[in-house]
């Protein structure tokens, strides 16, 4: 005779009290909002996390414990504490906490991003530092990035001069397909952090196969294309070709190259967009950096031509700007969460095995006592100090650093300084008539990643000869 499933789910209630106070009161927790019975901390969890986060950091201090349902999550706030979680403890905090959501999309950690430290992470990863993100290899794919930037260029100059309303329709399915992804992973829902009510919250399991197959559709056309270039001309040195040519030589499933492939995309499309939509809400808000940025451009590249990445290491008060964009608007505010592999110590306190960490950068970037006047859009400060943004400075980590550092770090850092540099060396740019810079709202979306909460509206004015075929794509060749 089966149980009355009433009485297990109660049970698990008790059990799940009885270990939340264990916890408690035999290991030395961080303090944090007093949690609820059960559901923890989950219902006062403001809808952008960070800010609610940072919000708390201000009551309870620079580490701080919140309670995802029975799931102890460690937030910290201070570079200090950064560096004590992603360098001085890093090798107990390396593994990932996935989700239901996360768990099924990552082919449960076959990918990179979500796979927890081990032989597949260290042999992935491997395969990312040296094929794909190696300084050889985006030199080599440094003619695909200038084509797609001077695309842009083209698309936006036709756009503010003669629109003609056409659309890339993959594009648009790529969105829509990341879009949906990120709502999915992004939950909050109760029974991703109180497992033994899962069976009461099951999956929407038909909306999950319906995204899996729209992305999977969408990664057999992608496959197919490379593939038959492949055979006609041989491997060229595109991102999915090598990923493709690389499969027998490091032994990749199935499941880790269409994996590998959609963390690329996920994790390069929209952290670079939103740093770039980003930067140009800073850059229209202060007309000075706009007209220093276009001084520097005109003094170093001219107007007889167009720029490309060999000019970014002549143009450093531009790169102080994608500096200053990546401190104020880290495109992931509170990275990946970690998980704790072994019970570790961090600021003084308890961390248990298997407890979440999580690192608030974009708190740490604007703690007055690291940074002087945070809130400011300044990018003269990092002229006056130099300041890695990679991961060597605890101050900024808009890429995180250890064990889980991006390995396309590099690669962004060119991407958005390309863009942002083309977008001003080509056009001037204001806001629309009747707009003022108070108005331009500056908020969030709720997610790990952070899309402005009202897309960005400008007026781009082409600033360069129209006659010159200075806004004509240049083809790549490779």
């Amino acid at each position: 005779m089966g149980m009355d499933p009433s009485l297990l789910t109660a049970a698990a209630a008790a059990l799940s009290v009885v270990v939340a106070l264990y916890l408690r009161f035999r290991t030395r927790l961080a303090p944090g909002p007093r949690p609820w019975p059960v559901v923890g901390n989950l219902y006062d969890i403001k809808s952008v996390r960070f800010r609610c986060f940072a919000e708390w950091a201000q009551t309870y201090g620079p580490i701080m414990s919140v309670w995802f349902g029975t799931t102890l999550t460690v937030v910290v706030s201070s570079s200090e504490l950064a560096r004590e979680v992603l360098k001085d403890k890093d090798q107990h905090l390396a593994d990932r906490p996935r989700n239901r959501s996360t768990a099924r999309f990552s082919r449960d950690g076959a990918d990179l991003i979500w796979a927890d430290y081990g032989p597949h992470y260290v042999k992935v990863r491997k395969v990312c530092n040296l094929e794909l993100f190696s300084p050889k290899r985006l030199e080599a794919l440094r003619p695909i990035r200038e084509d797609e930037v001077t695309a842009m260029v083209e698309s936006i100059f036709r756009d503010s001069t003669l629109p003609d309303g056409s659309t890339d329709e993959q594009g648009i399915e790529f969105k829509t397909i990341v879009s949906n992804g990120h709502k999915f992973g992004a939950s909050l829902s109760l029974a991703e952090y109180i497992p033994w009510l899962q069976w009461l919250c099951p999956l929407d399991v038909e909306a999950y196969d319906k995204h899996s197959a729209r992305r999977d559709r969408l990664t057999k056309i992608i496959m197919e294309e490379h593939t038959q270039a492949r055979h006609k001309s041989g491997a060229k040195d595109h991102f999915a070709d090598t990923l493709l040519s690389l499969k027998e030589q490091y032994d990749l499933s199935e499941d880790t190259v269409v994996g590998l492939l959609w963390d690329m995309i996920t994790a390069g499309m929209d952290t670079t967009v939103i740093s770039v939509e980003w930067a140009m809400s800073e850059i229209v808000k202060n007309p000075r950096v706009q007209e220093k940025i276009q001084e520097e451009l005109d003094r170093v590249v001219g107007r007889e031509r167009i720029m490309n990445e060999m000019d970014i290491a002549g143009l450093p008060y531009l790169q102080c700007v994608v500096k200053e964009s990546f401190r104020l608007h880290p495109p992931t505010p509170l990275m990946l969460p970690h998980k704790a592999s072994a019970k570790v110590r961090i600021g003084g306190y308890d961390i248990p095995k298997g407890s979440s960490v999580i690192v608030n950068v974009w708190a740490i970037a604007r703690d007055p006592k690291t940074w002087k006047d945070p809130l400011e859009y300044r990018p003269e400060r990092f002229l006056e100090e130099e300041i890695d943004v990679k991961g060597h400075d605890f101050r900024v980590l808009p890429f995180g650093t250890g064990r889980r550092v991006c390995p396309g770090a590099q690669l962004g850092i060119n991407l958005v300084t390309s863009m942002l540099g083309h977008l001003l060396h080509h056009f001037r740019w204001s806001l629309p008539k009747g707009v003022k810079r108070e108005d331009v709202d500056m908020r969030e979306t709720p997610g790990m990643v952070t899309f402005m909460h009202t897309p960005l509206q400008v007026v781009a004015t082409p600033r360069l000869r129209t006659s010159h075929n200075l806004y004509v794509r240049v083809p790549a060749e490779i």
